[in-house]
């Protein structure tokens, strides 16, 4: 068991410094794991705090370059709807839980490589838009970072200013979705303390990340998380059958 959660935690180590350069991917490497290990509801909850924890650091190592004006008109529909998702979660069965993370990471894929196709730019009322979709699919499903992540670069962030907005908008939709797990009575003290420790593990990557952002290309970094999805994917939706 003890062996089990050390592997946990360098994992979250190596998921930090992965999302740290991507703004993306520490959900998707530890989620498989962690569904292994604690089950499917479990497994959100403690990646939920985690999320948490996790996205604090990156704010904190980008915060200078945060762009507050999309950060705010994502999250004020990001927000209410990841609460309203998470209570979705709450009565799903485990099953149903596997394959739904399992589809929509496959689908994220091609869908992510389309809107990188078409260099499609957003405007601030479609970033609120997409952000009430998300915060949706962040209370159920856990990692939509692969999608988040075009709606930020689709706007015109790039680099620190990129990462700095996209942990902020991350850390309140993540925040409202424990605090409904919370308000639910779905977040025992075993669950809390898994989950601290998780995402204290993925802020020791994120903080280690920094120096590599300006030397990893984003065609590697897209790469990167292609590979994670469709891994992360087909391990779901095999576990639900």
């Amino acid at each position: 068991m003890l062996t089990g959660e050390i592997i946990i935690i360098i994992t979250a180590v190596v998921a930090g410094v992965i999302s740290g350069v991507t703004g993306t991917g520490s959900s998707l490497l530890l989620l498989p794991l962690l569904v292994q290990a604690y089950g499917p509801k479990p497994a959100i909850q403690v990646m939920a705090l985690a999320a948490v924890i996790g996205n604090l650091s990156r704010f904190f190592v980008w915060w200078r370059q945060v762009d507050w004006k999309v950060t705010l008109v994502y999250s004020v529909t990001g927000v209410p709807c990841a609460a309203i998702g998470a209570y979705l979660l709450l009565i799903f069965q485990s099953t149903l839980i596997d394959l739904l993370l399992g589809v929509f990471f496959l689908c994220v894929v091609p869908l992510k490589r389309l809107m990188d196709h078409f260099e499609y730019r957003i405007s601030l009322p479609q970033v609120g838009f997409c952000g009430g979709i998300i915060g949706i699919l962040t209370g159920i499903v856990m990692s939509t970072g692969p999608l988040s992540v075009p709606v930020f670069v689709s706007y015109g962030l790039r680099k620190g200013a990129f990462l700095g907005s996209e942990a902020a908008s991350a850390l309140l939709l993540y925040s409202s979705k424990i605090t409904t797990f919370a308000a639910q009575g779905a977040l025992p003290m075993t669950i809390v303390i898994k989950g601290v420790l998780l995402g204290l593990g993925i802020s020791v990557g994120t903080v280690m990340s920094k120096h590599l952002v300006f030397r990893l290309s984003e065609k590697v970094s897209t790469l990167l998380i292609d590979i994670i999805l469709f891994i992360s994917g087909s391990f779901f939706i095999i576990k639900s059958i």
